[in-house]
């Protein structure tokens, strides 16, 4: 497995990290024996880091790595590397409550993510969304607290626009950004990216496949449970779900062509982009981990990378990443 730098303070981690998110909440039902089987192949195959959330599912998602840890190989066991979101407040039927970044919240949700990891450290730690209410000095400090107390190893950041990762970054060490990167979404490209490379920040690209859109398995036809957050997602709706497909359908033509899948296509486009990016693949499956897994073995060169921006030109996506309430809490939208 090949690797990569999480930015100039972080650790050194698999070429691809698995985004655990979709094995607990959001994409319906999941398969609990087959999540954590995909877990153990992918540490098997050389994958070190592994992605949550502690409101995935409230608690779920880290459970369920907890149970895959204490059940992997001891090798595998010792390699694996914990990012860990938290500060997303949920309520008993599932909604969405806003974000907190205080410092003595930081520390309450640490305390429980160890205990539902079953580990003595997290290795990154972020908050999901920056807290509008909270300047992210203090956020990002109480995580620094963290680190100095063994706690937590490195501290991460997720969703912030420039100007809050260069006030963290003054505050603490910050070995990366989460964010949304993809062929279809590709708003980190200008001052984020700008501002994470002057820093030496890594980034960690989730929704790679943008859920599953720009995957070559979505078909127009497919039906969306209640419990699937697509449903909502303003991408898969009506006209604009029609005008997205016809994007895949244009990079099924170059993946043909190389022999490969549309999925490996989209994740070597991203892995493309720098050796400061590490794709986050939302694979259930050991099936889909397999698939994923072979973006690893393929090379695009000058030709291929230009046939693909024809074939999906910046801004192409027809619709928001998220539903507008959400994207009102993004900072790097701001």
């Amino acid at each position: 497995m090949q690797t990569r730098p999480l930015g100039t303070t972080g650790p050194q981690v698999s070429a691809l990290g698995l985004g655990c998110m979709g094995m607990s909440a959001l994409y319906g039902d999941a398969d609990r024996a087959e999540s954590v089987a995909t877990i153990h192949a992918a540490l098997e195959a050389g994958v070190t880091l592994l992605d949550t959330g502690d409101f995935y599912a409230m608690g779920h998602n880290e459970m369920l790595i907890g149970e895959a840890l204490r059940s992997a190989s001891g090798a595998s066991r010792e390699r694996a590397l914990t990012s860990v979101k938290f500060g997303a407040l949920r309520d008993p039927d599932g909604g969405w409550s806003g974000y907190d970044g205080r410092p003595a919240a930081v520390k309450n949700f640490a305390a429980y993510s160890l205990q539902r990891l079953g580990v003595d450290h997290i290795d990154v730690y972020r908050i999901a969304r920056v807290d509008p209410g909270i300047p992210i000095e203090e956020t990002v400090g109480a995580i620094a607290e963290l680190v100095e107390a063994g706690h937590v190893r490195h501290i991460g950041l997720s969703e912030a626009g420039a100007d809050s990762i260069r006030r963290a970054a003054a505050t603490a060490p910050i070995s990366d950004l989460q964010i949304e990167y993809s062929l279809i979404s590709r708003g980190v490209e200008g001052e984020i990216r700008a501002a994470t490379r002057e820093l030496g920040i890594g980034i960690t690209a989730y929704g790679v496949l943008s859920r599953g859109l720009i995957s070559g398995h979505f078909t127009a036809d497919r039906q969306l449970g209640a419990n699937d957050f697509r449903a909502m997602s303003p991408r898969f709706q009506g006209d604009n779900l029609r005008h997205n497909l016809s994007l895949v359908d244009a990079l099924r033509k170059i993946a043909e062509q190389k022999g490969v899948s549309v999925a490996q296509i989209a994740i070597a486009w991203v892995l493309s982009r720098g050796e400061d990016i590490v794709p986050l693949v939302g694979a259930r499956t050991r099936e889909r981990l397999a698939e994923a897994l072979g973006a690893l073995d393929v090379t695009l060169d000058e030709a291929d990378l230009a046939a693909i921006e024809r074939a999906v030109p910046v801004g192409a996506a027809a619709g928001d990443r998220y539903p507008a309430a959400q994207m009102a809490h993004l900072d790097s939208e701001r």
